[in-house]
């Protein structure tokens, strides 16, 4: 079937409909299933540099407590990558690792559909689900004698994807209850990244507790990325924009704050006297926004982003909806999700002085534009 679905040819079988959009994509992409697609893996600096920032990392002990015991009497291997498919964590038999690393399957390689065809953790990161996958039903001849069973792990707080957890093996190994072990596995380690999450909060709170006693007034302590451990005076909120140092940003219920460094996250609270953030856009070289007034900032922006922002200017307080921004930005409304994406960036930058549903420019800025090209 194999042969015969990717050769053009005629077959009796038919492939599953995940496999046969995987091999669809494959196809499209200019792979050759009898070639062998560079794996070129990146230097193992750079595997630990990503395994320090992954998130994974904080579950990986979980991880193997799970799958990694029964690895070797099993003879599989299990693998954890990062979200661009990237393997950081290898682990299993010692004969399985050896057959694995002349395939090339081995921490620092890329093992998304683009460049070693369809496999299930390049194919559970395209079809965003889990993946078991056996024989033929791989897109590379050498990957025919494996099995590989892949579930996506996400951050259970924001949905985002964070990486695959996947258990491979020789095919005559696969065992039915592979794919209930690597569902199970990856169900705890998000509830342990929950928990991990709840800790910091936690342990902020208790950071803060003297300097929280001694202040008055509407305020919230948030972390490094904007979750809410506390609040005072203003209703609950699980998250704002995140905070930067030295950056003013808008608050729902507060409106225009300073944040204050404390401990590992930032006291938000209304800012004295002032009302109104008074901002810059300026054209006229690279893309930049300034800030005047008692804190005065300037960051640099993409290219992008100016656009996105001078957009918004000339929208008014009507702004503008992500399909709308998506037709301007690319010339249609097919474009949404690439548009929240990019606001998400900007918020980050900016410190929450775009606002959401409609995007607009939030009330409390006065933004000028300096350099801007007609229309």
């Amino acid at each position: 079937m194999h042969d015969a679905v990717i050769g053009g040819g005629r077959s009796p079988l038919q492939p599953r409909a995940l496999v046969a959009r995987s091999w669809s994509r494959v196809l499209e992409a200019g792979l050759d299933p009898d070639g062998r697609h560079p794996r070129d893996p990146l230097p193992m600096d750079q595997v630990l540099a990503r395994r320090r920032e992954s998130p994974v990392a904080l579950v990986i002990e979980e991880l193997r407590a799970i799958i990694s015991s029964v690895a070797d009497a099993s003879q599989f291997l299990m693998v954890v990558t990062d979200a661009d498919g990237i393997i950081l964590w290898r682990e299993g038999a010692a004969r399985v690792r050896g057959r694995a690393d002349s395939l090339g399957f081995e921490e620092g390689a890329e093992w998304t559909e683009e460049v070693v065809g369809t496999n299930a953790i390049g194919t559970a990161l395209a079809e965003a689900s889990p993946v078991q996958l056996f024989s033929a039903e791989h897109f590379e001849a050498e990957q025919h004698p494996w099995y590989c069973t892949a579930a996506p792990i996400h951050d259970p707080r924001t949905g985002e994807l964070l990486g695959i957890v996947d258990v491979s093996g020789p095919a005559m190994t696969l065992h039915p209850a592979i794919v209930a072990l690597v569902e199970t596995a990856v169900r705890l380690a998000e509830s342990q990244l929950w928990r991990h999450h709840e800790l910091r909060l936690e342990r902020l709170r208790a950071v803060a507790a003297p300097v929280l006693a001694s202040v008055t007034g509407p305020l919230l302590l948030v972390d490094d990325h904007g979750w809410v451990a506390h609040t005072a005076g203003i209703a609950a909120q699980a998250r704002i924009a995140v905070p930067r140092d030295r950056r003013p940003l808008t608050v729902p219920g507060l409106g225009l704050c300073l944040p204050e460094p404390l401990g590992d996250g930032w006291l938000v609270r209304p800012a004295g006297g002032e009302t109104r953030i008074v901002m810059t856009l300026d054209l006229t070289g690279p893309p930049a926004v300034a800030v005047s007034g008692e804190r005065p900032w300037r960051a640099p922006l993409t290219a992008r982003h100016a656009e996105i922002l001078l957009l918004l200017h000339r929208a008014g307080r009507s702004g503008l909806s992500a399909a709308a921004l998506s037709s301007r930005l690319y010339g249609d409304a097919e474009h949404v999700v690439a548009v929240r994406a990019e606001v998400s960036r900007l918020r980050r930058t900016l410190g929450g002085v775009v606002e959401s549903q409609p995007y607009r420019i939030s009330p409390a800025v006065e933004m000028a534009v300096l350099g801007a090209p007609a229309g």
